[in-house]
């Protein structure tokens, strides 16, 4: 059970938690998104954050990462005690946060190995590019190809290697399987479990919630904003009325 929310007191010092999300609450403009939103996750854990469209999902990793929008109003983010909800984006990436959103933002010009070096112009510098190519073999086989070029897989590998070019404590992942034909789809999972044995925490967001509760320790659903569900991802996988409810699945 979550420890009440309390603004005048170091939350962190309290909660043994890696990361701890506290009642958080975020906007876009005036329109509440995020309602007191409160989930923890401990380190190594992957949680799959699940829901119907326009639940909360998306905001609820954009807002852990800091990204000012949505705007958080309330609340806190706690990651290894230190204070996300007090950060800006560049601080919180600087603090081991990754963000591989839906688009997988590849830089357009940049071959793949340009795009993993970009990463790690500035510190801190996380895995090397063999490391990266050990994980990756497609990657270095086409690494002097334009990363836009990729196959979609391709280019979600490519997405996730570029975030682990940066010394990351969170990956968090945004509808990382779209578009993904099932094959591809389970070789991206058994590398999210490889990265999972490095000690990575993961979020994971993805509208195939069967794929996603099968790699994730814990469930988190949220329902127009707020948490209706947390806990373990076999417990959503063997409860049907609380998928149908809430997944439609």
């Amino acid at each position: 059970m979550n420890v009440p929310f309390d603004k005048n007191v170091n939350n962190a010092a309290t909660h043994p938690k890696f990361l701890s999300v506290w009642e958080i609450e975020a906007y876009y403009g005036e329109s509440y998104i995020v309602q007191n939103v409160s989930f923890d996750i401990h380190e190594g854990e992957i949680l799959a954050l699940l829901g119907r469209n326009g639940a909360g999902k998306t905001s609820t990793l954009r807002t852990i990462a800091r990204l000012g929008t949505p705007e958080l109003r309330r609340g806190e983010i706690w990651l290894d005690h230190q204070p996300l909800h007090k950060m800006k984006s560049h601080e919180a990436a600087a603090n081991g946060i990754a963000l591989v959103p839906e688009d997988r933002c590849i830089i357009s010009g940049l071959t793949v190995e340009e795009n993993l070096q970009l990463a790690q112009i500035a510190p801190p510098v996380g895995w090397s590019l063999e490391r990266i190519y050990d994980l990756f073999p497609r990657l270095k086989e086409r690494r002097k190809q334009e990363g836009v070029t990729l196959s979609g897989g391709e280019q979600q590998m490519l997405a996730i290697a570029r975030a682990l070019a940066r010394d990351i404590k969170v990956l968090l992942l945004d509808e990382p399987y779209e578009g993904l034909a099932p094959v591809i789809v389970q070789e991206i999972a058994k590398t999210l479990n490889i990265i999972r044995d490095q000690g990575i925490t993961t979020i994971i967001v993805e509208q195939n919630a069967v794929a996603a509760l099968k790699l994730a320790d814990r469930a988190v659903i949220l329902d127009t904003g707020t948490v209706v569900f947390d806990g373990s991802a076999r417990e959503v996988l063997e409860d049907e009325k609380l998928r149908a409810q809430y997944l439609a699945i």
